[in-house]
C-alpha cells in the first residue's frame, strides 16, 4: 500500500475517533465551537499584551514581538496559495456522514488558515515572552483541536498548519533578527517616535 494511501487512511481514523468525541460531548458543543471559530481573539490579545510588556524590555524583545505579527500575517498569505495547489476538500464534503458543527465554507481544507496562524503568534511569542509563548502554546493546541472537533479539518490539516506557521515565525526571525533588532533601537533612538516604542530595560543584544 502507497505510503500515502496510509496517510489518508491515518488521517481518516483519527478524524473519526475525534469526531465520535463530537457526538458523546454535546455540552461541549458550543463552547468547543465558539473558541474554533472566534478563538484568533485569544492571540490577537495575547500578542498585544506581549507588546506592552515588551516596549518595556530589550530592543530585541521588541523586534521579536513585532515580527510575531508580522509572521501570522505572512504565513496567512503564503497559505493560500499552498491551499489552492493541493486543493483538499473539506471532510464534511468528502463524509457527509460526520456531525458537523462548523458552517459549511467553499474554501479548501489543507492546510487550516487558524493552526498557521496559531502555529505563527504561538511559535513568535515563544522568542518575544516565554510566559506568554507557552499560554499561546495550549492557545494553538486547543485550537487545532477544536478545528476536528468541529468537523472543519482533517488532523492533518491543522498539524500541518501549526507546523508551518512556525516555521514562518522562527525560519523569519533567524533571517531577520539583527536588522530587525537594529531598526528597532533606532527607531527608540528617534525622538519623535520614542515614546511609542518605549525606552529599553537592557542593552540592546
Amino acid at each position: 500500500m502507497p505510503v500515502t494511501t496510509s496517510l489518508h487512511h491515518l488521517d481518516d481514523r483519527l478524524m473519526y475517533a475525534v469526531n465520535r468525541l463530537t457526538r458523546a460531548t454535546p455540552a461541549l458543543h458550543g463552547a468547543v465551537l465558539d473558541f474554533a471559530t472566534y478563538g484568533i481573539a485569544v492571540f490577537l490579545v495575547l500578542l498585544l499584551a506581549a507588546l506592552l510588556v515588551a516596549r518595556q524590555r530589550s530592543s530585541r524583545d521588541l523586534a521579536a514581538t513585532g515580527w510575531t505579527a508580522l509572521a501570522a500575517l505572512l504565513a496567512l498569505a503564503l497559505n493560500q496559495p499552498l491551499g489552492h495547489l493541493v486543493r483538499e476538500p473539506r471532510p464534511y464534503a468528502v463524509h457527509p456522514q460526520l456531525l458537523r458543527l462548523a458552517d459549511v465554507t467553499s474554501d479548501f481544507s489543507f492546510p487550516s488558515d487558524h493552526a498557521v496562524m496559531a502555529g505563527a503568534v504561538a511559535a513568535g511569542l515563544l522568542i518575544a515572552h516565554r510566559r506568554l509563548g507557552a499560554v499561546a502554546v495550549v492557545a494553538a493546541l486547543v485550537m487545532a483541536f477544536s478545528r476536528v472537533y468541529v468537523g472543519a479539518h482533517y488532523p492533518w490539516d491543522v498539524v500541518a498548519g501549526l507546523l508551518f506557521g512556525s516555521l514562518v515565525a522562527l525560519g523569519g526571525w533567524l533571517l531577520l533578527r539583527q536588522p530587525l533588532t537594529a531598526a528597532t533601537a533606532w527607531l527608540r533612538s528617534a525622538p519623535g517616535v520614542r515614546s511609542v516604542f518605549g525606552e529599553a530595560s537592557v542593552a540592546v543584544g
